[in-house]
């Protein structure tokens, strides 16, 4: 009679977790010491790098950065040559490293130079370009299929490669010089201690920890739950770089004019992240089945919201900074956007590897909710935060009022008349 019940529900049993294999764990190791060592190579910049940009400067900074990424892409194409493995390995680890050198150089000054050129419009700026960064994201995965089916292994590093190249020259020609002039009271050290500062660096941390776990793990989700196939993921990773890069320069202007709502803005936009990564899957204790539709709405709700929290954060860093007495000049500008890359990457890192290692331990449904978890405590503490600020402000304000009146009170109605005084005698 058992039996009898069962033949009803056609539904797919559910596939328990399993026990890692000793390969699997290895694997996961090597997987873990690459993301670690591109990242570390990205992140390590932080606390000298910013120094270095006024020292050399950050116009040869973005040129020698590009320089150097370009080569290295160009030559990665090539290491396929190798046929001893363990050569191939080192090679490929030794290539990724230096190339992340140069991307982080290159990426850190931009940062700079647009805030440098752009101190009033710095967030639209920003918007601005990352329309170009999704514009990136979207071409990127069909144009490198398309070379890679047609042409081989080596084409989609060597066109890459020579395009990066080709902006080095147009850079030199464009891009205007600064002078460097370093500045000893603005430290590395200090920047961290400001409270404000890590606030939106675990803010910044929580997107691209977001960011980087799709990109780690929403391929395998697609293929293994919806069914879809490899040409399809990359059509559904538009779901998420399409709004991103339609609604950046949108939220740029809206920072840039209303600087007093940008907090807000941080605020909505990680709450909306972390209800959206809660129905990507969707987390089990809702009970709802993976569909398509779904996933495809929350990515799109993702992109918006990744959007709406990212764009104001490196403004409003720069205005903490100058805010607690750092002087506005390239110096701080290059340390606010080196801690900014540093966190960035080390969101990047943390994404793939731990939710990597929950997908692999749970599912994607359980991971995408940690991510989300994640976004929530950002939007909270930001919350918790700015409600003390505003308390604080308004009571300092009160207390200056008070002040003004009491002195106020003690001055005398009629002015002094000793001066009208004359001796008669």
């Amino acid at each position: 009679m058992a039996i009898d019940e069962d033949i009803g529900d056609s539904s797919p049993a559910e596939t328990p977790a399993t026990k890692m294999s000793r390969q699997q764990i290895l694997t996961l190791t090597a997987m873990a010491s690459i993301n670690f060592s591109s990242m570390i190579c990205y992140s390590i910049l932080g606390p000298f790098f910013p120094n270095e940009i006024v020292q050399i400067g950050a116009k040869f900074m973005i040129v020698a950065g590009l320089f150097v990424s370009s080569g290295c892409t160009v030559l990665f194409g090539f290491l396929d040559q190798v046929s001893d493995g363990t050569v191939f390995v080192v090679l490929c680890f030794i290539t990724r490293c230096i190339n992340a050198i140069g991307f982080s150089a290159a990426v850190t000054s931009s940062f700079a130079v647009s805030a440098k050129v752009f101190p009033e419009s710095i967030a639209t700026v920003l918007g601005f370009m990352e329309i170009f960064t999704g514009l990136g994201l979207i071409l990127g995965p069909p144009l490198g299929g398309w070379l890679y089916q047609s042409f081989g292994y080596e084409i989609p590093f060597v066109f890459t490669g020579c395009l990066l190249f080709a902006t080095v020259p147009l850079n030199l020609w464009i891009l205007p010089s600064f002078d460097a002039v370093p500045s000893s009271q603005n430290s590395f050290l200090r920047l961290c201690t400001r409270m404000k500062i890590l606030l939106i660096c675990f803010v910044v941390f929580s997107l691209s920890s977001g960011l980087g776990f799709l990109d780690a793990t929403l391929s395998i989700f697609a293929i293994e739950k919806l069914n879809l196939s490899a040409g399809s993921v990359g059509l559904l990773m538009i779901g998420l770089s399409l709004p991103y890069g339609a609604a950046s320069p949108v939220f740029g202007v809206i920072s840039d004019k209303y600087p007093s709502i940008r907090k807000w803005m941080m605020v909505i936009g990680g709450m909306a992240t972390a209800v959206s990564f809660c129905f990507l899957g969707p987390l089990p204790i809702f009970h709802i089945r993976s569909q398509l539709w779904l996933t495809v709405l929350m990515l799109i709700v993702v992109g918006f919201s990744l959007c709406m929290t990212c764009i104001p954060t490196f403004a409003e860093m720069i205005a903490c900074a100058h805010e607690n007495g750092f002087e506005e000049d390239l110096s701080t500008l290059g340390l606010v956007s080196g801690l900014f890359s540093a966190v960035w990457s080390a969101g990047m890192f943390f994404g793939p590897t731990i939710g990597g290692y929950i997908t692999q331990a749970l599912n994607f449904e359980w991971s995408a909710g940690v991510q989300g978890a994640l976004a929530f405590l950002a939007a909270l503490l930001q919350v918790i935060y700015f409600t003390l600020e505003d308390i604080q402000r308004k009571s300092q304000k009160a207390n200056r009022t008070d002040t003004s009146l009491s002195q106020g009170e003690k001055s005398p109605l009629l002015p002094k008349t000793d001066h009208l005084r004359v001796d008669v005698s």
